[in-house]
């Protein structure tokens, strides 16, 4: 009896449906608030193997590794200090029809995960 019990526990719980495989590529805002509270945006347009941004009228490029359908590497092409040397991690935890939500961290920073919103427009 208790076995039933939870398998109908199990089967019953819904969990988030992921379609990442349509946001590996195309373009993209990038929303997110400043340590002084402003909000800044990014616009962002990524290939399979490389993502493109535009910030503040700079342009930053960094190569991308899919290591699943919803999780990649990333490495900045031209890192300018040994911060931005760093591979960043970046997972989608959630999608919706144009959008999804990440999570992302310096591969193997597991204490300081931060989240993210992003919307396609392209």
């Amino acid at each position: 009896m208790r076995y039933l019990i939870l398998i109908f526990i199990i089967a019953s719980c819904q969990f988030p449906e992921k379609d990442c495989l349509k946001f590996q590529t195309g373009t993209f805002i990038f929303e997110s608030i400043s340590s002084n509270g402003d909000t800044l945006k990014t616009k962002f347009t990524r290939s399979k193997n490389l993502e493109i941004g535009y910030f503040d009228n700079k342009l930053d490029s960094s190569s991308v590794k899919w290591v699943s359908d919803c999780e990649c590497i990333y490495r900045k092409i031209n890192p300018k200090s040994l911060n931005e040397k760093k591979p960043v991690q970046m997972k989608i935890l959630s999608t919706n029809k144009d959008s999804y939500v990440f999570e992302y961290s310096f591969v193997g920073d597991t204490k300081n995960k931060q989240r993210g919103y992003v919307e396609k427009i392209n």
